[in-house]
């Protein structure tokens, strides 16, 4: 386990208030995730994502990397470009 992962780690469990900030961003860490994972499957670059949204690489890198908070019709439009639909679900609070 590397010095990085090692501290993660004992942060996670000695301090809440950084327990609470990583479970907070993890559904926008998730959403990234799930997006470079699309436009992977689809073999796409970010600039030719980016052409078929017609906008630029540096909106799809901010998007990817969390910078950028998508609304729904700017997911709608990532998922028809790289061959997916969009499906939102709402779970329960407190739920994985």
């Amino acid at each position: 386990m590397t010095k990085i992962a090692e501290l993660r780690r004992k942060w996670l469990k000695e301090r809440p208030r950084y327990a609470k900030a990583v479970a907070d961003l993890e559904d926008e860490v998730q959403l990234a995730r799930q997006m470079i994972g699309a436009r992977a499957r689809a073999g796409l670059t970010q600039e030719q994502l980016a052409s078929r949204m017609k906008t630029t690489r540096t909106v799809i890198s901010r998007l990817e990397s969390g910078r950028m908070k998508p609304s729904t019709r700017t997911l709608e439009r990532y998922a028809r470009a790289t061959g997916h639909r969009l499906r939102i679900i709402l779970e329960p609070a407190g739920t994985q």
